[in-house]
């Protein structure tokens, strides 16, 4: 892959002011939706288990929590089945007896001791969801811990939210992870990454989710484009590095080279690829591209970075598309088209 040095320099300012900032952040007036956000703190409720009152715990967070509680207890905890009583309550005294639970407990508490200002964004977030899409059932918002299993869980009508998976980079928990959970990923589990991770979950399994798997990369790169974009338009005021999860540096590589990329996945034949492997190289995520770059410095997931770019392009030229119009498309050929992106 050749790289034009000159033009990497004459990029650098552009990009560093894209950084800091979010294209395409189009304001609208959210002021008169009705809506307010309210976190639940399972993760509190959860602290105030002790032995002699799981029993009462159990049947009173059935019916408080409900699908939440059962999904909890059966999926994320594996505690087991709330309506088992008996096993329950073994497997619940066993767990909160144990260091490692209180040290994680303590840790979660003294990380997220108030909801507030999260309780503010999202509100604010999904303000503008029901502004572009009125129909949207807003869910509940429930926060817990469950030893680094999930981190934004989607049930029934709840949208959970892991705080142990948002302790912040160098939490000392998370090192001795890295065999399930490598660095590249941990690195986000941070508290400026629990907006934009909910709310990109909520657009992926709720509102959009996406059933052609077997599409080929053209159309897959488009549909993760659109949920960017829409992420864009959302979350009006988050820098583009935490909405794709890059750090500064990649985001800054990206945009130097990002002509170079496109003409790369041109040379390659990548954009009609059906072949999974390698389709996932592009769009999944890794430390870094492995054929592109010098010195492992270049950005992962390109494919999603170039989709972004492709999308937004194409809502540039073709302002009368709405955001629901552009979401409701399913053919990333015509939006390849219609946005005329040559890599810039």
């Amino acid at each position: 892959m050749m790289l034009n040095f000159c033009r990497r320099q004459i990029y650098l300012f552009f990009s560093i002011i894209a950084l800091f900032g979010c294209q395409r952040s189009e304001r609208v007036d959210v002021s008169q939706i009705d809506l307010e956000i309210n976190i639940e703190r399972f993760d509190q409720a959860l602290d105030s288990l002790n032995l002699t009152n799981i029993p009462d715990k159990n049947e009173r967070w059935k019916r408080q929590y409900g699908a939440f509680y059962y999904d909890y207890m059966r999926f994320m905890l594996e505690a087991g089945d709330p309506d088992d009583t008996a096993s329950l309550i073994a497997v619940l005294s066993e767990v909160i007896q144990t260091p490692d639970y209180a040290a994680l407990s303590q840790a979660v508490q003294s990380a997220y001791p108030t909801m507030t200002d999260y309780e503010k964004e999202l509100t604010d977030a999904f303000k503008h969801i029901v502004y572009y899409f009125p129909d949207t059932n807003v869910p509940r918002f429930i926060s817990f811990m469950s030893g680094f299993g999930v981190q934004t869980p989607i049930g029934e009508d709840y949208v959970g939210i892991g705080l142990d998976m948002f302790l912040g980079a160098d939490s000392e928990f998370y090192p001795a992870l890295r065999g399930s959970i490598p660095y590249y990923v941990s690195r986000r589990f941070t508290p400026d990454n629990v907006v934009p991770r909910v709310v990109e979950a909520f657009a992926r399994e709720e509102l959009f989710p996406y059933t052609d798997a077997e599409s080929h990369l053209l159309d897959q790169m488009v549909h993760h484009g659109k949920i960017l974009y829409f992420m864009d338009r959302v979350l009006p005021g988050l820098p583009d590095s935490l909405k794709i999860g890059y750090t500064t540096a990649q985001m800054q590589w990206a945009r130097n080279y990002e002509r170079d990329i496109w003409a790369w996945f041109l040379s390659e034949e990548l954009l009609y690829d059906y072949d999974f492997h390698r389709i996932q190289k592009h769009l999944g995520e890794a430390p870094f591209t492995p054929e592109l770059g010098e010195n492992n410095e270049s950005a992962p997931k390109l494919g999603v970075f170039l989709g972004w770019n492709i999308v937004r392009q194409y809502m540039d030229r073709n302002p009368d598309v709405t955001l629901p119009q552009l979401m409701a498309m399913d053919n990333g050929q015509a939006i390849l088209d219609g946005s005329r992106y040559r890599g810039r």
